[in-house]
């Protein structure tokens, strides 16, 4: 599932389930490693963090402010799905061991570059996050909520965490 099977399936996704199947493809087809038993949670958070894994959890958390103010600015649900794709990707990674920022970062475009094309928007995305281009000058800094939402049918692996 590479190229345009994979572009298809991104762009049509229609829910974080969906899109982490496909990070969890990627990161299989590129590196070789895979991990399951994740939990995807939604919470508040300051807009400059986009996602965070905590080393040693099982769990991602997604900015859900930034969700907002990403989906008020882009385009198309592409364009969403791409973004959400990147965010889930990266902290997929620190949850398979990958804790440096910057390889990180490295390995997103890579995995994306591979996957998807070099030209996919993707790509760009992973490059010149959309955040930089849509949040306010005049921006405060809020808090981290303490209450965050668990996303149900995140985790479609019929394989146990516990192996």
């Amino acid at each position: 599932m590479i190229g345009q099977d994979f572009q298809r399936r991104l762009e049509q996704s229609k829910g974080y389930g969906e899109l982490f199947d496909l990070v969890k493809r990627a990161v299989k087809k590129v590196l070789g490693r895979n991990r399951s038993g994740l939990m995807l949670y939604l919470g508040d958070m300051p807009l400059r963090i986009g996602a965070y894994h905590q080393v040693g959890s099982n769990g991602i958390v997604l900015n859900r402010r930034v969700l907002d103010v990403v989906s008020r600015s882009t385009v198309s649900i592409a364009e969403l799905n791409s973004f959400i794709f990147t965010l889930l990707l990266h902290e997929y990674l620190h949850s398979l061991g990958y804790l440096d920022e910057g390889d990180v970062n490295s390995l997103v475009h890579k995995i994306s570059a591979d996957v998807l094309g070099a030209d996919h928007p993707t790509v760009q995305i992973a490059l010149h996050p959309p955040l930089s281009r849509v949040l306010p000058t005049d921006m405060h800094e809020e808090s981290f909520s303490q209450t965050l939402e668990l996303v149900k049918d995140f985790e479609r692996s019929k394989q146990p965490y516990i192996a």
